[in-house]
């Protein structure tokens, strides 16, 4: 974790071409690994990987590994094999010590990661030693107190965030907050102009060091906090996976934004409207208070900025108390003095109770520019498993708020619509039971929600396919359960707004031929 100069990227085109020729990618470790060995790694366990790579007569592969990953010393001899060593020696990827026995051993100055694109590129994500995510030790696991100045690698929030961000090409695209420059990364393989900004000068170093690493287009880095850095820049995309915890102080730069409470998730939201291109989405990660007497639903909606559509989907919650202690396990504080992890544990709750807060949201935050006159805030709570990526799903879910902005009841009726792909219908009832107590539509793809239908609902849904209108369909429905056709058409346009905004139903422009 030393706060040191970093590499120069002046060869990272040599250093990038070497790995490469060495297997150092994902798919090369894991061949190397093993996957229970690999599994491992991504969770900050290096012992599995240590015995894989142990012994004489190290492959090239294995030197990297060991070098980047485990930060281990290398031979000279052996890194030479795999690497331009003069060459990272002099731009400062590699530092060299001496051993007893004179034999000459290196060492990795950066963590260096291999990380595949979502189109199979070979990317590199760089960042500082011994601070991979997702271990349980905590970033000040290895006997060191937690730098503020730290650069973390890739985790699990970051994929998360990369994989429900849209992906349409763009001219301008802003990272705010960008760290070791996984999303301007991402950003860069679809927008014309990227700026990446970050509080911590450091992080803009590593988010060159990722893109020139990964063969990327540089990057306009800026130094500063939220949008200061841009001044009244305006874009087509804005992404930030930022500094959201909710914590006593600002302790670490890459975690604790400096502000109270959630006001800095707030201020980011707040603030991106004006920041957004029409037509422009701001996708954020957050955490939000669950504060005593107020409905989150409303705190969060509070704070959608004027001309934006909104969709926030808290993904989880803790109480307090499990929330103090994974944050105090992520600084590594478990490790140290009881009486000190003792201390700032009560200092956390101390926080909480003058907030009157009672547990902490986390989810994703989807802002759209579209200056309607009532714009379309959908705020829900979803906790389950979905299928990233979801880039397209989050296109998807404002196409149909458009639509269903745009038609009544009666014009919903004169729609056509077919059933989503990789939908099943299930039934539930007692065994033997004639009639099935409710039945549940279920989708296998995206958001993969759930909604129970009656039986209308679930006849309805399966013969949507394109070439009757809804109301038509509902007619023949009303003959064959003899029910007035004028009753079923008007109660059951509320359940077609319920299939289509989840998802079940897709409008379609005209009958199928």
């Amino acid at each position: 974790m030393s706060t040191t100069s970093l590499p120069s990227s002046d060869h990272a085109a040599d250093i990038r071409t070497a790995l490469l020729a060495a297997g150092f990618t994902a798919d090369g470790l894991l061949d190397l690994l093993g996957a229970p060995a690999y599994a491992a790694l991504a969770r900050s366990e290096t012992v599995p990987a240590l015995r894989a790579t142990r012994g004489g007569g190290e492959g090239p592969l294995a030197s990297l590994v060991r070098l980047f990953l485990l930060q281990q010393p290398v031979a000279y001899e052996h890194a030479a094999a795999a690497l331009p060593a003069e060459v990272a020696l002099a731009d400062g990827w590699l530092w060299r010590e001496e051993v007893a026995d004179g034999e000459d051993t290196v060492r990795a100055t950066v963590d260096v990661r291999p990380y595949g694109g979502p189109d199979g590129e070979d990317w590199f994500i760089v960042s500082d030693l011994g601070c991979a995510v997702g271990g349980a030790g905590g970033i000040g696991s290895r006997g060191r107190p937690a730098d503020t100045a730290v650069v973390l690698g890739v985790g699990g929030a970051s994929t998360t965030l990369a994989g429900i961000t849209v992906r349409t090409p763009v001219g301008s695209a802003l990272d705010l907050g960008t760290g070791s420059g996984i999303q301007a990364l991402h950003a860069a393989q679809h927008a014309t102009r990227v700026t990446a900004t970050d509080v911590n000068p450091r992080a803009l170093e590593f988010t060159r060091l990722t893109l020139a690493l990964s063969g990327a287009p540089e990057a306009e880095l800026l130094a500063g906090s939220l949008f200061e850095p841009v001044g009244d820049a305006t874009y087509d995309l804005i992404v930030s996976n930022p500094p959201f915890v909710i914590s006593p102080g600002a302790r670490l730069t890459y975690r604790d934004g400096g502000m109270g409470g959630d006001d800095l998730c707030r201020t980011l939201v707040q603030e991106a409207g004006a920041h957004l291109n029409p037509g422009g989405y701001a996708q954020f990660l957050g955490n939000w208070q669950h504060v005593e007497g107020e409905d989150w639903h409303d705190r969060v909606r509070s704070w959608v900025p004027r001309g934006c559509d909104a969709w926030i989907v808290q993904r989880d919650v803790q109480d307090v108390t499990q929330y103090a202690e994974l944050w105090l396990r992520d600084a590594g504080d478990h490790r140290t003095d009881p009486a000190e992890y003792a201390r700032r544990y009560e200092d956390w709750l101390d926080e909480f109770e003058a907030r009157k807060t009672k547990s902490v949201g986390f989810g994703w935050i989807t802002l759209r520019r579209s200056d309607a006159a009532e714009p379309s805030i959908v705020v829900e709570e979803w906790p389950h498993s979905v299928e990233q990526p979801l880039g397209e799903t989050v296109l998807a879910h404002f196409a149909r708020q458009d639509y269903l902005a745009q038609h009544d009841d009666a014009s919903l009726l004169e729609g056509y619509f077919v059933l989503a792909g990789e939908v099943v219908q299930e039934q539930v009832g007692a065994p033997g039971a004639e009639d099935p107590e409710h039945v549940v539509l279920r989708q296998n793809r995206g958001m993969r929600r759930a909604t129970k239908v009656d039986t209308v609902g679930a006849g309805f849904a399966g013969v949507c396919d394109g070439s009757l209108s809804a109301g038509r369909i509902l007619d023949a429905i009303a003959q064959l359960v003899q029910e007035d056709p004028v009753v079923l058409r008007d109660r059951t346009p509320e359940a077609i707004r319920v299939l289509v905004e989840q998802g079940f139903l897709e409008p379609v422009t005209g009958p199928a031929r």
